[in-house]
């Protein structure tokens, strides 16, 4: 997720203030150095650094705990109401007829979050379209057209005409009958003037309800004048911030927020058209201080629910805490994580398993891949119901076996057996707290932020390990 690396040493340094009742100015010094550090070497601009810390200095030292609050749980709280306030307010994104403008350097995703948003559309019951407009880039209309017929949404394009604002202004004609348009521009590897012009025609001729500016996380400080040019030229109303599912620090997105004094509209999450999130400043933060997001969450299940018909399945948060774990329950799991998404992922929007716990887990913990998990379900399908029900009985021999049925390597029925071991043991030491201390915790995380903090209070399916 963007800023990840932020949120973890965040929750690091917060946990040296584990067990203390009040904090000293000591301790808030090293709190806030840890802070700047962290937004810096996320790329985040110097002044929203000095701005964000000088005010969460001020808080840390005026204001009182509450009572009975920890002194970290004060800070937590701080610390999560200036993050939001930062990042800001979600972009204003209606559910009704609109026509939305995309501007951004080459290679920013814009093609890709086009598809995206008109899926994301389509999902909430309007009927989107894109329009294509790239005349620069070789391929564009390809990609586009391709994208857009994975997302199952109308599509507009002319690869044999050179003239962009003629493209935009035949396909609001021909797909007058969408609810929404989305309209890709060209973009180039650097501002340049004829960018620019050609951008600007473009808005002219469309003439936008909003205009989006598409960065990459990774643009860093950049974005700064990016967003500036862009802005001065169009206006931008909000931003999509694209491929977040690597390793990009996500603060120059930030930057061109506080730029263009707008907001986040969009995440990109992955490569597929499904991958994405809109945005939502108070899951976000919670995410990233691992206090989970259940609004996305219930959001992803009846997503997965919906696209399956699979409505009678008996999700319940609960389940996570309750009974034993075993394979039927992993490869039942396991199906609906396909639907869902990547484990790590899901499990960052659960409170109490996202942010530090995740921290702590092996890193291979998580790491199930789509083709270990289809090779996975070949070899459960080659073992008899006792040894779904009981996978401590399969010794040697029956690794054999089940091996040479499914067709897979004896190492690989192993590492499914430690695969289940180790989710199994990630569960129990959350069993082990008991009904009470969860429903304490929970209480905690979804109180903790004041009214802040609705977003983890929602109500949704849950999930087991895998989904």
């Amino acid at each position: 997720m963007v800023l990840d690396n932020l949120g973890s040493s965040l929750r690091s340094s917060l946990d040296t203030l584990q067990g203390k009742s009040r904090l000293d100015e000591e301790d808030v010094e090293e709190i806030i150095k840890e802070i700047q550090r962290s937004l810096l070497s996320a790329d985040v601009e110097v002044d929203l650094v000095m701005e964000l810390s000088a005010s969460i200095e001020e808080r840390a030292t005026g204001e009182e705990p509450p009572a009975g609050t920890s002194a970290r749980d004060h800070v937590l709280r701080i610390v999560y109401e200036e993050l939001v306030d930062l990042v800001g307010e979600s972009t204003d994104l209606p559910l009704e007829p609109q026509t939305i403008l995309l501007a951004g350097l080459q290679g920013s995703g814009k093609t890709t979050s086009a598809a995206k948003m008109a899926w994301w559309f389509s999902k909430k019951g309007l009927r989107p379209a894109v329009i294509q407009t790239d005349t620069f880039r070789p391929g564009a209309y390809d990609q586009a057209k391709e994208m857009c017929e994975r997302a199952e949404v109308s599509f507009y394009g002319d690869p044999d005409e050179e003239d962009p604002v003629k493209i935009a202004r035949d396909g609001l004609e021909e797909t007058a009958e969408a609810d929404v348009h989305i309209v890709d521009t060209a973009g180039r590897h650097a501002l340049e003037d004829d960018l620019i012009a050609e951008i600007e025609e473009i808005e002219q001729a469309v003439d936008p309800d909003r205009s989006l500016l598409v960065l990459d996380a990774a643009i860093g400080q950049g974005a700064k004048e990016q967003a500036r040019e862009f802005d001065d030229a169009i206006g931008i109303g909000g931003v999509v911030v694209t491929k977040l599912d690597g390793t990009a620090k996500g603060g120059g997105a930030l930057t061109a927020v506080n730029e263009t004094g707008s907001s986040i509209a969009f995440l990109g999450t992955g490569e597929t058209v499904q991958d994405i999130e809109r945005f939502e400043p108070n899951g976000f933060i919670s995410r990233l201080l691992g206090m989970g997001d259940l609004k996305q969450l219930s959001e992803r299940v009846e997503r997965a629910m919906a696209e399956t018909g699979d409505e009678d399945d008996d999700w319940e948060p609960e389940d996570i805490m309750e009974g034993s774990f075993t394979l039927k329950d992993m490869q039942k799991q396991m199906e609906a994580m396909n639907r869902m998404g990547p484990l790590d992922q899901v499990m960052d929007m659960i409170p109490g398993l996202g942010g530090g716990m995740m921290d702590e887990l092996p890193d291979d913990a998580m790491d199930v891949t789509q083709d270990r998990m289809r090779a996975f379900d070949v070899i459960m399908d080659s073992m008899t119901d006792d040894e779904l029900e009981n996978p401590r009985s399969i010794g040697a021999s029956r690794v054999r076996r089940i091996a040479r049925g499914a067709g897979e390597e004896e190492e690989t029925v192993r590492e499914l057996l430690e695969q289940h071991k180790m989710m199994e043991q990630t569960i129990q030491q959350f069993q082990g707290m008991g009904e009470g201390d969860m429903q304490r915790m929970m209480k905690k995380l979804q109180n903790g932020g004041g009214g802040g903090m609705g977003g983890l209070g929602g109500g949704g399916g849950g999930l087991g390990p895998f989904g």
